[in-house]
């Protein structure tokens, strides 16, 4: 009888024994998918990281070809590998091991330098982007009386009375805008103008501190920046934009046709210098994981070297992402 207690009780203490040892193998196979599963990801996470920073430099190296080449146009009558990329914004993919790396390239010139450009045009800019009114005025005459050399304010803007009766006070620049983000300080101006919201782009899509022109290539710049062009409609900008998909505008008098009777008055606005300063955005991913990494460079072209004016990484990503 006692044997056979002894016999149940060694049985108990051996399902006990397995059970714990069930456990433990099983904790050990999860952490162990766990850490596998970690490494694997932070694996992908730096190859399209680096994956983004050698498109920066791939940006770079077709620009330099680019002016190499004394080409301001895609030439598509070269073969492939001839080819100049065009820097207008528009997208670029190319196959890189383990992903896709896609860049584009965009001249400052084509941007509103909101240090040289006419006032007109930086008001034309914020209103197509949705401000209207009273609103408008204040950003406008604000921005100006930022970067003007007095201290007597505009009409509907803001100097250092202004800006010494906020809770954080500060005084007004009254010298040109450094960076674009220097913008935030600015009466009016708000983080969801600036950079956009919502699937909204912001005014900082649009803008530079670079280019130094009051005009704006109308071979580089976007429809956005083409309609803030006094002067400038639908019909006109829909009418250049399809003109240069084909032929590179060497001459604004290649667009007189187009202007029609408001040549004489648009004209001053637009040029076809392209300037030496680009931007570069370069974005590595692994689309069957939707993992992605972007970088953007501001760049500055001196013969067959360079320098960068502006780097960010990891930059925000938008949706011209991988697929």
């Amino acid at each position: 009888m006692r044997d056979g207690n002894d016999k149940g009780i060694v049985l108990v203490m051996v399902m006990w024994v397995l059970t714990v040892l069930m456990v433990v193998i099983l904790s050990f196979s999860t952490m162990a998918k766990t850490e596998t599963t970690a490494t694997l990801s932070y694996r992908d996470g730096v190859q399209i990281k680096f994956m983004a920073e050698a498109g920066i430099e791939r940006g770079i190296m077709e620009l330099l070809y680019r002016k190499s080449r004394g080409a301001t146009t895609g030439a598509e009558s070269l073969p492939e590998e001839e080819q100049v990329l065009k820097v207008d914004g528009t997208y670029y993919s190319f196959p890189a091991k383990g992903g896709l790396l896609k860049i584009r390239l965009i001249s400052e010139a084509g941007k509103v330098d909101i240090n040289a450009a006419p006032e007109m045009m930086l008001k034309n800019l914020i209103a197509n982007l949705g401000v209207k009114d009273k609103e408008l005025d204040i950003i406008v005459d604000s921005i100006m009386d930022w970067k003007d050399a007095d201290n007597f304010h505009r009409l509907n803007g803001a100097e250092d009375d202004y800006y010494q009766s906020l809770p954080n006070p500060y005084k007004a620049k009254n010298a040109n805008f450094d960076t674009l983000g220097e913008l935030l300080l600015v009466r009016g101006v708000t983080p969801d103008l600036l950079y956009g919201s919502g699937g909204k782009k912001g005014l900082i899509d649009f803008i530079t501190v670079y280019s130094g022109s009051a005009t704006v290539n109308i071979n580089a710049a976007p429809r956005e920046v083409i309609m803030a062009v006094p002067g400038m409609d639908d019909g006109i900008a829909d009418a250049i934009l399809s003109y240069r998909q084909a032929h590179e505008i060497k001459s604004i008098e290649e667009v007189r046709t187009m202007v029609g009777d408001q040549y004489a008055f648009m004209s001053p606005y637009m040029s076809t210098g392209e300037g030496a300063t680009y931007t570069v955005e370069a974005e590595g991913g692994k689309g069957e994981k939707g993992l992605a990494y972007a970088v953007k460079a501001v760049v500055q072209l001196d013969g067959d070297k360079y320098r960068f004016l502006y780097y960010k990484n990891p930059e925000r990503l938008r949706q011209w992402h991988v697929q």
